[in-house]
């Protein structure tokens, strides 16, 4: 696992990007490699209808990818074809769409064995990402509650009731 994310060797960054992107591909989020102007809110991200546009040379933190499909993750079916970076900031469940997007993040991340600290970076999350990865790694998860309620994860007590395994776990990638 990557502990330091200004360590990271381009090789691993290559790795993690692609890693990164199969799995997205396989739960159903599409990508596509192309330019992006500089003003994008993340770098070398952006969300176009729905779909994660990569910037390979302007990507600073690749595992900024697995919060961006978060959002398109978490989102009515319905609504995941016109979303985009604009348009999320509208959404009237906004708030609620950022921190289900956190925590399918997360899972995301120990989905993959990686370290969250990849995600969780202090040059996002206005500087708390590290205090976001904490929190998760001692099961403070915030988020979970609105992921539970769209029927994508179940706490430890519902998970013993419907005999599934926990959060990070997830029932389903996508919301309904």
């Amino acid at each position: 696992m990557l502990e330091n994310t200004s360590l990271v060797t381009i090789t691993e960054k290559n790795d993690l990007l692609e890693r990164c992107v199969a799995f997205l591909h396989e739960i159903g989020i599409e990508t596509e490699f192309s330019s992006l102007p500089g003003d994008s809110f993340l770098p070398g991200l952006s969300i176009e209808k729905g779909r994660i546009i990569i910037d390979r040379e302007a990507l600073a933190y690749p595992g900024d990818i697995l919060h961006e499909a978060g959002h398109i993750a978490v989102v009515p079916a319905a609504d995941r074809a016109l979303l985009d970076a604009a348009s999320i900031a509208c959404r009237e469940q906004r708030e609620a769409e950022e921190m289900m997007a956190i925590a399918w993040s997360y899972a995301a991340c120990v989905h993959l064995d990686l370290d969250p600290y990849i995600i969780f970076h202090d040059d996002g999350y206005r500087g708390g990402g590290s205090y976001i990865a904490d929190n998760f790694r001692e099961k403070r998860y915030f988020g979970l509650p609105m992921l539970q309620w769209v029927g994508m994860a179940a706490d430890e007590k519902n998970a013993g009731i419907m005999n599934i395994d926990p959060y990070p776990a997830m029932i389903r990638w996508l919301r309904d």
